[in-house]
């Protein structure tokens, strides 16, 4: 669905915004092929990009893969920003974090609203603070105005309900948030997560929605926000960085925006520079340790 404006909601147990974070999420791991896999629904499942894993695994784009072929992924991530009870998704990461009783309770790959750009249709997923309104098994989606229009531009017959079922783009589980527009759903389309391809809708993988769905309460708190540049500096004294494109183009040099965050701590003669650097210029969207 479309965002239009934002319904903003004060919360009181949001702590405080820190610059570093302390907390890493996700690592290296090895993922076993399964019938019916494919490159893009792999890497939308693990929460990394297809180039990712073809690096990683130097795989031929244009070959199968093999049913109990071992893939090695990193999907290694800096925690944003913490809550006490609620639902935390930074656009750039493509990542929605859900927080019980102060701690990380799960992190999940999703899919937000499109990067591309038309003059006639704005379909980025809006920041700000929200709370879920209500939440709905099998849900039937109510088309608004401004995708029905998208649907006569492009000639496609414009219909204005779908009912729950496998032709419905909500999936099983749907749950709405007080950002006009704005749902947190299942999808029919899994391979489509960890991009920008919705309308704005925040997209869960079917799997990780149907705990997800049991456990988020009316009322659980949330913000969606926008960070491409996210820094750590682990109980242990490490240092990680983890950049991101600035996929809506919001104006963040992704170097200038890592470096200011760096002299800020007073970590400079930590850093090794030389890998800062690669992170920097290649910005995979994985936390990765520059420590000197």
């Amino acid at each position: 669905t479309s965002p239009t404006t934002s319904n903003i909601e004060t919360e009181p147990d949001y702590f405080p915004d820190e610059v570093v974070s302390s907390k890493l999420v996700g690592g290296v791991g090895t993922y076993t092929v399964t019938s019916g896999d494919t490159i893009r629904l792999v890497a939308a499942r693990l929460g990394v990009t297809r180039q990712h894993l073809i690096k990683l695994n130097r795989l031929d784009t244009a070959s199968y893969l093999k049913i109990g072929q071992k893939l090695t992924y990193n999907n290694r991530k800096i925690i944003p920003k913490r809550m006490q009870d609620g639902i935390v998704v930074n656009i750039p990461d493509r990542t929605l974090y859900f927080f019980q009783h102060g701690k990380l309770s799960k992190s999940m790959p999703v899919a937000l609203g499109t990067s591309v750009k038309n003059p006639k249709y704005v379909w980025q997923t809006p920041v700000g603070k929200f709370k879920i309104t209500a939440k709905q098994k099998d849900p039937t989606w109510f088309i608004p105005p401004s995708i029905k229009s998208e649907m006569e531009d492009s000639g496609k017959e414009v219909i204005s309900i779908v009912p729950p079922g496998p032709m419905n783009p909500l999936g099983k589980y749907a749950m709405k948030t007080s950002i006009s527009g704005i749902l947190i759903h299942s999808t029919t389309k899994p391979w489509s997560i960890y991009s920008f391809a919705s309308h704005g809708c925040i997209r869960v993988y079917p799997a990780d929605m149907v705990d997800f769905f049991k456990e988020v309460k009316i009322n659980t708190p949330g913000e969606i926000i926008y960070k491409p540049v996210k820094l750590a500096i682990t109980e242990t004294g490490r240092i990680f960085l983890e950049v991101h494109n600035d996929v809506y183009r919001k104006g963040t040099n992704v170097v200038d925006e890592a470096k200011r965050m760096i002299l800020n701590q007073n970590i400079s003669d930590r850093v090794d520079w030389k890998k800062f650097g690669t992170v920097t210029r290649q910005k995979f969207g994985v936390a990765e340790d520059i420590t000197m």
